[in-house]
């Protein structure tokens, strides 16, 4: 057979044609051969006369073929075609279209090359369009060639308005949407009118175009169905689905209530739109009235619906909708509404309920497999997940598909018993998947949550096409590695211009941050004290209707709040319409850090009495914090009784720990100490040995310091806070000897201090300084200022807090160290740049000495200055040569 050429534009823009009837290439003139090729199934054996016009066949069996392809018994169809052909029975225009259909059944596209082949032997592919049609279906809906369709379709001569349907829906099916577009233009340039089998399809690729391009040739389409009063249902449910893809669901619901002969398919189509488009409430509504009407739910309801109850937390609708399911045959084995049924209880945390509903299905699809996986993984059974993926490998005959390792990645990284986690990613490669881009996404955050975010970054740099997922992703894994600043150049970088790889005409595209963007991000900016930063996604968050979403106002409330703005924090609080126990934490966690203990306790006191939200475990952590940071030692101490008693929640490693730390600030560390020996054997005491610890070198008492560093060295003998604040201890009582061997252990060792460091944000830039370090710019600038400071501090009173140098060194050296801690190089840089009277904000990431807090109080009086410094613990707002903390902390 000859090659053919597609002279089909690419545009749906593209100009109409001159020609009156266009086509895809000119027809050569065509000669059967004179001598039969090779046959090489049983298929076709005596193909010997010349095709005849298309008059009913007379041949016996057309009527039994034609009769078993109406019932679907396709395989029965084919024996009988192939016995009608070893009889030397002749197949016509009749007996063609009933086989090829069958082999579409049978979605056997070998059967139907080879059919094919005996279509084209006989001449039925040129001269009868209803053959070529059924062709044309047949490669379409078996994974044929665009090629292929359309040499089919250029060597129809004459053409009807099936064979433009049959041509539109084969290219949607191969996904070239602009070619359905085009194509749907030539079929009214070669007088064709559009049926609703046209429309559908045309609807079908428009939704699938970039919104823009989509939406307006969308509303061209509803436009030509209105103009031909085409008002036919499936027409309807087609523009339904179309504006709902393109996220104009309230047009969904315009077209859905205009016309009267709705059924299941549009009320399903409707309740998906809603829900697809978190309109979650709506999806519910529309399935009540649904029901009102006695329109009978089906499987694809069921899907539907099921995920609204998920989003919205109605655990108990979602229990009734299984209830129904259980009560139609029907519905029970449906894999679809099974895998529903398993992700409504895992995300409703009800995973016991999702495992029941998996093992009592006794089919179980991939999606099942992958819904249940997807819940043990977001619910933290990571182990349990593992088992099951196991389990599924071994037992199920199911091969894993991309989801199915997207769901499994999660879980290999925060499984501890599965220690060699780079294997998965081998396992990916073996399996083919290494290029899927949610395997890629599932892959970056892997790496990055072991450390490894230059690994990230690589399979980053790789992917060919970069979605939301992707850049949220690698932004997510630099904040968790601490890269703050990196993550805030990429959010930069994610919204420049970009060429889309999946477009055939190098589109530019631009990505716009969405509500895990945001919530992502905002940490960096609270870590960092990029206040400008936060606030200018602060008003992007606001432009784009993302503000009152709750996950991306507590991350503003927390931004505010760890930048020293307050204030700022309680007033987005306040304007959220809906909050949970994490919106909460944050505030109440907030108060704490910056020494408001009573407002904190208060605010407590408002959530409990409001009663929409219960206080959770974090939430006793945050308000145990207030109590520490302002030395609420009674209330401290009721709270902790009340915990299980009244709120019925047991206390955690961490709650013992904070209680620690509240009694030992205070000075009562013989209490604490009683309490770190009263906890449970089977909590961890790291948290609780380490408050008192942080209590003794407070207090410079060393006997106790002496028993906290010895069980702390036991059980993290590498890390070396220990070592530092026992070396303390021992410098702030003199017992240098000491001190000069903990530091002497801790080089033999190899554990390292971490070095201070300190933030500063000016203009758009974070300045990072070292303690000690000479390499920013104004180094030199910065030192010198220093030193003229402390010399107007000492006349004002000051005296350097030696004690902080653990190194024994004369006390001009040790004023000299001093000077050059890094947060006094940070307020120094800010105090240079910044106009007067400006607040200066700094972030540190450890405590801040004695001696820097004792200073900066006084810096704070002669400049005139608010400097506000966080540092790991709590916040210090200076002012007026006080701090906010009293002293205490």
């Amino acid at each position: 057979m000859s090659s053919w050429t597609c002279t089909l534009s690419t545009s749906p823009l593209s100009p109409p044609l001159q020609q009156p009837s266009p086509s895809f290439t000119q027809n050569p003139p065509r000669k059967l051969p004179s001598t039969p090729s090779p046959i090489t199934t049983l298929i076709s054996k005596k193909f010997e006369q010349e095709p005849t016009s298309e008059t009913p066949s007379a041949a016996p069996g057309i009527d039994t073929l034609r009769s078993q392809v109406r019932l679907n018994c396709f395989k029965d169809a084919v024996f009988t075609y192939m016995h009608m052909t070893a009889e030397g029975i002749r197949p016509d225009n009749f007996v063609f279209p009933a086989v090829l259909k069958a082999a579409t059944g049978l979605q056997n596209l070998d059967l139907g090359k080879q059919i094919h082949g005996s279509v084209v032997k006989l001449g039925y592919d040129t001269i009868s369009s209803t053959v070529a049609n059924s062709l044309i279906h047949l490669l379409g809906q078996c994974g044929g060639s665009v090629h292929d369709v359309y040499k089919v379709f250029d060597r129809i001569t004459q053409r009807d308005q099936v064979s433009w349907n049959s041509l539109i829906n084969a290219l949607c099916k191969f996904e070239k949407w602009e070619l359905a577009l085009e194509a749907f233009r030539l079929m009214g340039l070669d007088g064709f009118e559009a049926s609703s089998f046209t429309l559908v399809s045309v609807a079908l690729a428009c939704s699938n175009l970039p919104r823009t391009d989509g939406l307006r040739l969308g509303k061209q389409v509803h436009g030509y169905s209105l103009r031909i009063d085409d008002s036919k249902t499936f027409t309807n449910n087609a523009l339904i689905s179309m504006y709902a893809k393109l996220g104009r669901v309230d047009d969904s619901r315009a077209v859905f209530e205009l016309f009267a002969h709705r059924d299941i398919v549009s009320w399903n189509t409707i309740i998906s739109s809603f829900s697809q488009n978190d309109q979650f409430k709506e999806a519910l509504d529309n399935f009540s009235f649904m029901i009102q009407e006695e329109i009978k739910p089906d499987g694809f309801t069921i899907s539907s619906v099921l995920p609204a109850c998920s989003h919205l937390a109605l655990l108990d609708v979602g229990k009734q909708i299984h209830c129904y399911v259980l009560k139609n045959d029907d519905l029970i084995g449906n894999p679809f509404v099974a895998s529903s049924l398993v992700d409504m209880y895992c995300n409703c945390r009800q995973v016991e309920s999702g495992r029941e509903v998996f093992d009592s299905s006794l089919k179980r699809s991939i999606g099942l497999w992958n819904a249940m996986l997807a819940g043990f993984t977001q619910n933290g059974f990571f182990k349990e997940a593992l088992l099951l993926f196991t389990e599924m490998l071994e037992f199920s005959g199911i091969s894993p598909n991309p989801t199915t390792m997207a769901s499994v990645l999660p879980a290999c990284v925060h499984c501890e018993a599965f220690t060699v986690k780079e294997v998965i990613h081998g396992y990916v490669i073996k399996l083919g998947f290494a290029d899927e881009k949610y395997v890629q996404n599932a892959l970056m955050d892997l790496y990055s949550r072991m450390g490894k975010i230059n690994i990230s970054k690589y399979i980053f740099d790789s992917m060919e096409s970069k979605d939301i997922v992707s850049w949220n992703t690698l932004i997510t894994g630099f904040v968790v590695c601490g890269y703050h600043e990196d993550a805030l150049i990429l959010l930069h970088e994610m919204q420049t211009p970009k060429i889309n790889n999946d477009c055939k005409n190098d589109v530019e595209f631009q990505l716009k941050p969405n509500s895990i963007t945001l919530m992502t991000v905002l940490p960096g900016c609270a870590s960092l004290v990029a206040l400008a930063k936060g606030k200018e996604i602060h008003a992007y968050a606001i432009r784009n209707a993302l503000a009152m979403d709750i996950a991306v106002g507590s991350a503003l409330v927390d931004m505010y709040a760890k930048c020293g703005c307050l204030d700022i924090a309680r007033r987005v609080f306040d304007s959220m319409t809906n909050k949970n126990a994490i919106t909460w934490n944050v505030l109440i966690m907030a108060y704490g850090m910056h020494g408001k203990g009573e407002e904190a306790l208060e605010l407590f006191k408002v959530m409990v009495l409001e009663g929409k939200v219960k206080p959770n475990d974090v939430t006793f952590i945050a308000i145990f914090a207030g109590c520490s940071h302002s030395g609420m030692v009674d209330q401290g101490r009721q709270l902790f009784r009340q915990m299980k008693n009244t709120y019925g929640i047991e206390p955690t490693a961490d709650h013992y720990a904070c209680a620690v730390d509240f009694l030992g600030r205070a000075g009562n560390l013989e209490e604490a100490y009683q309490l770190v020996n009263e906890m449970p054997s089977k909590y961890n005491k790291i948290g609780a040995w380490s408050s008192l610890l942080g209590a003794c070198r407070i207090h410079r008492n060393v006997e106790l310091g002496e028993i906290s560093a010895r069980n702390l060295l036991e059980l993290e003998p590498n890390v070396a806070s220990h070592y530092v604040l026992l070396s303390n201890i021992y410098s702030s009582a003199g017992i240098w000897e000491k001190a000069n061997m903990v530091r002497h252990n801790m080089k033999k060792i190899g554990v390292r201090k971490e070095p201070g460091c300190s933030w500063i944000e000016f203009g758009d830039e974070v300045h990072k300084f070292v303690a000690g370090d000479a390499s920013h710019p104004q180094s030199e600038q910065l030192y010198g200022f220093l030193k003229t400071l402390s010399d107007k501090m000492k006349k004002e009173g000051y005296v350097p807090d030696t004690s902080c140098v653990l190194h024994n060194v004369s006390e001009g050296e040790k004023e000299n160290l001093l000077c050059g801690h890094s947060e006094k190089l940070a307020i120094a840089f800010g105090i240079l740049n910044t106009p007067p009277g400006m607040p200066i904000r700094v972030a540190k990431n450890l405590r801040v000495c004695n001696d820097c807090h004792e200073a900066t109080k006084f810096i704070s009086k002669i400049v005139k200055r608010e400097i506000i410094v966080r540092d790991v613990r709590r916040f210090h707002h200076f002012k007026n040569g006080t701090c906010s903390c009293r002293d205490y902390w």
